[in-house]
């Protein structure tokens, strides 16, 4: 992007904080995010946002390595019981709105699946909801593989749920992603409209 992606605006806001404020429900206990240690200004917009940060001492090398970091605070700080809820969904996706998460959780409660992953239009998208005993497989996975392969290992158990925000599906991560989502966001009603 040229510069720092979470902290370019969009409708007034920055990316993390529109994104971070999908978050903010009941059912969640906390929001836990990790950053660079050498990005003060992200530090600064993710608490401001009401997130909590994480910064391990070394840039962690890919997302995979960010999660274990997140997941080994969580068990620490929150000592979650095997059959509760963590939610993963990649920083840069900025038009998650509030309706996202109770739809989510609303589904997490009525079929308590192993997984549960939002669609739209039949496509896959963000945040996905794991059992907290998954948790426990992400460092155990091989060293060449991402998150996506803990999916693949229990398709068998994973529970779609159709929702109606595109912003499940759409990520910031070039110039011209940043341009189109300008161009939505000022075409759009307000979130929560």
């Amino acid at each position: 992007m040229g510069q720092p992606k979470l902290l370019l605006r969009v409708g007034g806001a920055t990316i993390i904080d529109r994104m971070l404020s999908a978050f903010h429900h009941p059912g969640i206990a906390a929001t836990v995010v990790v950053v660079r240690a050498d990005d003060e200004p992200l530090r600064i917009a993710v608490q401001t946002a009401g997130g909590t940060v994480i910064q391990p001492p070394q840039a962690p090398p890919d997302m995979r390595t960010s999660v274990e970091f997140a997941l080994a605070h969580i068990r620490e700080h929150f000592h979650p019981d095997p059959d509760d809820v963590w939610i993963l969904v990649p920083a840069d996706h900025p038009l998650l709105d509030s309706s996202v998460m109770p739809a989510l959780i609303s589904g997490w409660n009525a079929r308590q699946p192993q997984i549960l992953i939002p669609t739209h239009a039949g496509q896959r998208g963000h945040p996905t909801l794991f059992r907290w005993d998954l948790a426990d497989e992400v460092p155990r996975l091989p060293l060449n593989v991402g998150l996506n392969h803990l999916v693949k290992l229990h398709s068998a158990d994973v529970t779609e749920l159709p929702v109606d925000t595109l912003g499940i599906l759409l990520d910031l991560d070039t110039p011209a992603d940043y341009a189109a989502l300008l161009g939505q966001v000022e075409n759009s009603p307000p979130r929560g409209a």
